[in-house]
């Protein structure tokens, strides 16, 4: 089994309350939840985790699945905590978080899976952007990213924010991006869905076309305990794009399973 290697930020916020992981994007890092993790930490311990070659994390020299890749996350997080853990996560962040509540649901009470579904394009797909990565490095994905990522007025009206995610993404370690692209491939939770007996939060963006709303009922019909949230003016990074709206839903939503 390979075990690829992640890192958590020591957590901050409330002591005396649990644990809550938050995953990012593919290309992207923590910064995509600097606006909402003010208002999590208040609530929760906050820690954000890095996947393998981004913001830090080593660079994964070996393929891996998504499923090693929740071993390796829940693994950490029991240093932290022996159980009652909760996690959100956007886009391949959101698959963990599936993947967590899957195989690792005696560490998680509940999940949140922002902007992602229970399966996120084919395996030819994601060859494709792994060997594109390679060639011609991130910086080749700038143009496609901006447009996929945000919702037609996200740039316009939060330049800074969107334009930071955009210089990270251009730093995210090539092969790093290129192994966690290639997990994704392999990644389809659709005909086990009615195993996840955790509850999840299935949110999507208004505007998001690589997980429109469609998939958020999936997840929601799928699972034993779903519910379903779309944030309003976001596309496929709603804690960049709209924090507010993102930290009231999921303080909402963890509010109400969390112990």
């Amino acid at each position: 089994m390979t075990r690829p290697a992640i890192t958590l930020t020591e957590p901050v916020g409330a002591a005396d309350r649990p644990l809550l992981v938050l995953g990012h994007s593919l290309g992207t890092g923590g910064l995509i939840w600097e606006r909402v993790v003010p208002a999590l930490a208040a609530e929760y311990r906050v820690t954000l985790l890095a996947l393998p070659g981004h913001d830090g994390a080593p660079v994964p020299t070996e393929p891996f699945s998504i499923a090693e890749l929740a071993q390796a996350v829940a693994d950490a997080v029991r240093e932290l905590t022996p159980r009652g853990a909760l996690y959100a996560g956007v886009s391949i962040g959101g698959a963990l978080g599936l993947q967590l509540a899957l195989d690792h649901a005696e560490l998680f009470q509940a999940v949140a899976i922002i902007a992602s579904a229970a399966s996120l394009g084919t395996a030819e797909h994601w060859t494709a952007r792994a060997a594109l990565v390679r060639e011609q490095s991130t910086s080749a994905l700038v143009i496609s990213s901006a447009q996929a990522w945000f919702a037609p007025d996200s740039i316009a009206d939060e330049p800074e924010i969107t334009g930071r995610i955009l210089r990270v993404l251009q730093s995210v370690s090539d092969e790093g991006y290129a192994r966690c692209a290639e997990a994704l491939g392999g990644y389809d939770l659709r005909e086990r869905l009615g195993e996840i007996a955790i509850p999840v939060l299935a949110m999507g963006g208004e505007f998001d076309g690589v997980a429109p709303e469609d998939r958020q009922d999936e997840l929601v019909a799928g699972v034993q305990q779903g519910r379903k949230a779309i944030i309003a003016g976001a596309a496929h990074q709603p804690p960049a794009e709209q924090a507010e709206a993102v930290a009231a839903e999921l303080l909402a939503f963890f509010g109400e399973v969390a112990r």
